[in-house]
Parts: C-alpha cells; sequence; structure tokens
C-alpha cells in the first residue's frame, strides 16, 4: 500500500515545494537538462531547463561531441534553473551523464580532445588485437565487462597510435561528468560507478584493474581519485559562491553514469525490480548488493558503490532507430507508428537488426551495423516499422534471459524513456518478446529525478521521497508466443550470419 502521506513524483508550482532544494544536471545524448528538485524529489514547475545538442558522427565509426560546449551548455542550464533562488536553499548540486565517455586534458586541465562517447567505434582494430592478447572472460570476471570499443582500454590504445601527439600531452584522462564539474567548481573525483563503466575498475576491489592498464600501458596516475557517490565534495572553487550565490555552501556529489541514476529515478533500487530504459541507447538494468561471483558473457556487472553493483546490458540503438527510420525510410505519424506496434503479427514481417552503431550487448560486436532482411515489394512504412520494433524488443529479451540468470528473483519490469512514452504500444511487443508483464512509469525525466533522489537520500536519510506513479501492466498474450518464439530462431540465425565471428 502507499502512504498517502508521501506525495507522488509529478512536478509542483515553487510555493508549494518543500526545502531544502537539489539541482540535478543531465548531460544525454540529445541534449544537457537541469531542474530543481525539492526535499521530495518533485521537479519544481518553470525550474527546468534544456539545451540540445547532437553527436557528430560519421561512418568510420566517429560519435563524438565537444566537451567545452557541454561544459558552457550545462553553465547556461544552472544559470536559468536557478535565477531568483537565494543562497542557503540549495543543498547539493548532482550531475549524471551518458557513459562512457573519454576526454584528454592538459597539465592546465584543459579538453586537448572531444569527448569520445559510447557510441564511437573507431577503436575497432585496437579492439581486435587486445581481445587476441588478453584472456577477455578474465577481464570480463575482473572488471565486469567485455572488451568493447565502448570502454576505454580500446581507446586508449587507438590515442596512442592514431593521435600520438595528443596522447603525449594529455595529463589526465577524463569522463564528461569529471571534466564538466572540474570547469564548473573545481571538483576532482571519479565516481566508482563512472570508472565502472569506463571498463577499467575491478569489481572485487573497486579499484583500477592494474592488469588492464598494464595491458594498454596507462599508469593509474593519468585517473582521478575514485569517490563513492554518498561522499559529496563542499570544497569547491570560490568562483561557484560569487558566480551562483544560490549554490554556496552546497555539496557538489561525484557525477554518475545515467543506468545509474535512472534506476533510481523509476524505483528500481532492490534485486527484485529490473529497469528497462528506451531512450536514444537502451538497457535493462538491476542493482545488487555486492557484485555476482560470476557474469553471463553478455552482460555487466558495474560497482555503484562499496556495497552495490548494477547489473544488466545495454543496446546502443533504440531511439536512434525510430529517428533514423522517421527521417529516411519509413516516415508515419506517431498514431499510425503506436497502430503498428499494436497490431497483431503477421509472418512476413522484415526483420531487422538494430545495430546502426555497433553492438554493445549481448555479442559486444562493436563494428557491427545494421541489416534489414525479408523485404519484399509488399514491405511499406508499416512493415519496416514493426519490423524495426520488433528487433529491437528481441535485443532486449536476450539481455533479460541472461539478467534474470544473475537475479532469478526480479518480479517487476519497469520501462521508461523517449521510445516508452512516444510509441506506448512498442511496450506491447517488448512484452511479448520478453514474455514478461512491463510496466510504465508515469514521471518525466526519471534520470535526472533519479540523479536527484539519490543526492537527498545522502543529504537527507530516513526521510521518504515522493513516489513514482505507473501504468497498468503490459501482459504477454499466451497465444502469440509462438511466432515470437520463431521469431528469435530467425533472429539469431541472421545475427550468426551477419554479425558473429
Amino acid at each position: 500500500m502507499t502512504d498517502p502521506a508521501i506525495p507522488t513524483a509529478h512536478s509542483i508550482p515553487h510555493e508549494s515545494a518543500v526545502a531544502p532544494f537539489v539541482l540535478a544536471i543531465d548531460i544525454g545524448s540529445g541534449s544537457t537538462r537541469g531542474c530543481l528538485y525539492d526535499a521530495y524529489a518533485r521537479p519544481i514547475k518553470k525550474r527546468t531547463v534544456t539545451v540540445s545538442h547532437i553527436f557528430t558522427e560519421d561512418a568510420d565509426g566517429t560519435a563524438e561531441i565537444d566537451a567545452d560546449q557541454v561544459v558552457a551548455e550545462a553553465a547556461e542550464v544552472i544559470d536559468g534553473v536557478i535565477a531568483g533562488i537565494g543562497p542557503g536553499l540549495i543543498r547539493g548540486v548532482v550531475m549524471d551523464t551518458f557513459a562512457s565517455s573519454l576526454i584528454c586534458v592538459d597539465d592546465s586541465g584543459d579538453a586537448i580532445t572531444p569527448c569520445y562517447t559510447y557510441a564511437d567505434s573507431r577503436p575497432a582494430d585496437q579492439l581486435d588485437r587486445l581481445r587476441a592478447s588478453l584472456d577477455e572472460s578474465a577481464v570480463h570476471q575482473r572488471t565486469g565487462t567485455r572488451l568493447h570499443t565502448s570502454y576505454h582500454a580500446p581507446r586508449l590504445l587507438w590515442l596512442q597510435e592514431e593521435l600520438p601527439e595528443v596522447y603525449a600531452r594529455t595529463a589526465r584522462f577524463v569522463s564528461l561528468g569529471e571534466y564538466a564539474f572540474a570547469k564548473l567548481a573545481g571538483v576532482e573525483g571519479a565516481a566508482t560507478s563512472t570508472m565502472a563503466w569506463a571498463g577499467i575498475l575491478n569489481r572485487h576491489t573497486c579499484e583500477l584493474d592494474d592488469e588492464l592498464l598494464a595491458a594498454v600501458g596507462v599508469d593509474r596516475s593519468r585517473f582521478a581519485p575514485i569517490v563513492d557517490p554518498d561522499e559529496p565534495i563542499t570544497d569547491v572553487s570560490p568562483e561557484v559562491a560569487r558566480r551562483w550565490p544560490a549554490l554556496a555552501g552546497a555539496a557538489w556529489f561525484p557525477a554518475v553514469p545515467d543506468g545509474f541514476a535512472s534506476n533510481i529515478g523509476v524505483g528500481a533500487a532492490d534485486p527484485a525490480t529490473a529497469a528497462m530504459s528506451a531512450a536514444t541507447s537502451g538497457a535493462i538494468r538491476v542493482i545488487v548488493d555486492g557484485t555476482p561471483e560470476s557474469l553471463p558473457d553478455g552482460l555487466w556487472a558495474y560497482r555503484v558503490s562499496r556495497s552495490q553493483s548494477i547489473v544488466g546490458g545495454a543496446l546502443n540503438d533504440v531511439g536512434r532507430v525510430t529517428l533514423w527510420l522517421q527521417s529516411t525510410l519509413a516516415p508515419l505519424t506517431p498514431d499510425e507508428i503506436d497502430d503498428v506496434m499494436r497490431a497483431e503479427p503477421e509472418e512476413g514481417t522484415p526483420l531487422m537488426l538494430p545495430f546502426l552503431t555497433g553492438e554493445r550487448s549481448t555479442g559486444w560486436a562493436g563494428d557491427a551495423r545494421a541489416v534489414l532482411t525479408g523485404v519484399s515489394s509488399s514491405s511499406g512504412p508499416r512493415e519496416l516499422w514493426r519490423g524495426a520494433a520488433e528487433g529491437i524488443a528481441i535485443s532486449y529479451a536476450r539481455l533479460f534471459d541472461q539478467l534474470r540468470e544473475v537475479s532469478p528473483g526480479i518480479t517487476r519490469l519497469i520501462a521508461s524513456g523517449g521510445v516508452s512514452s512516444t510509441y506506448p504500444g512498442f511496450m506491447q511487443v517488448v512484452a511479448q518478446a520478453l514474455d514478461f508483464p512491463v510496466q510504465v512509469v508515469e514521471v518525466k525525466r526519471v534520470t535526472m529525478r533519479g540523479a536527484a533522489a539519490f543526492a537527498l537520500s545522502v543529504l537527507q536519510p530516513g526521510r521518504p521521497l515522493a513516489t513514482v506513479p505507473a501504468t497498468a501492466l503490459t501482459e504477454p498474450d499466451a497465444a502469440q508466443q509462438p511466432y515470437y518464439d520463431h521469431l528469435r530462431r530467425r533472429f539469431a540465425e541472421a545475427y550468426r550470419a551477419n554479425v558473429a565471428d
């Protein structure tokens, strides 16, 4: 039962907000956003600012963004969100970012490279060599991550070989969140989860993995000190109070990856509740105590603190597929797309392997590209949309199968993200592919809210936070299961033929 005294997580007017406040900043694949939250982790109306951006992408695998541009966006967001707020009312500043990311900075702390994003697959050759020279299974069990282009190890080799002069000038390798907080507040420190999401943290010791760093010839001194997310920093640059008096005395929490924040934001903070995100990229994750003794080869396990890990898998391309379809092959209205998603499955629907920017989980083929097969003269926009939705859903199902091996007690799956809200019928396809009920939460900006909720749980331990409303369960239909069983086999065959080594 929900306690009626605890409010829901809907936005409220400023005059109804309960102090203290927390400023949350979310740096995603498509924008930098900020919002002010009250003591219940409720967003305050007219206190949200968004600045859009896009990655620079190219056919060679480039997927990057200018680091100083993002810092400027974050400053603009702060200016807008806290305008008119008096000193002392904002107790904390917290940030989440897409993961993983890498920036080279010089002795002055200035970026000398763009921010290389998780989707940048240019280190594919270096990845192949690492896989040939290292025991990847052993690396996976130590760090919780497979060797992949989205992680630091192959990218560090790529920098040494492709940009040797830049590499030689690099004093430190930082994530986007670290860089932004260093520039905005003089804050130094990398969250445990940030280094875990970079693929170079030993999940058993919570320290950088010496064997992996030795394999790429990088010393741990070139990375920031590791701090747990419940260790906020108050010793910040005096420029903060001068520029933003409302932030005087506020604690700055080390920036965390969006996946960790998203789980908290939707209420998936225990081993029985998994969170599925469906935005530009996607994932299914569950937070567990400690870290699993061993991992299936298709999943990752990221340490998020001394006491917990988050286990799951990620997809590079979810919303990115829908945007690509809408702008190229198959423009439809949102209502038409929703009708397609809710329709009964049909034999002859084209099959899509949705790897526009490479595969992460479960096969970790960083250089994989999308495959569209089974297209006939009768295949129009509706059929292409349905085939793409089914391909994405099967990709989620492949993750979920392995996740339940690690956490068999999962009883609830919560979905959120732009795709789930824009195309609600998509959840029917997902529930069918997973053969498991799915529930979409009815709260906006769950990742940013999760960051705020975490900060508030540290600043005021024991105080209840607002509850997250959810829609009715989307249940799988047993009558459709033979179609989806066959679809799984078709997907696996196409994967073996086009992606698997």
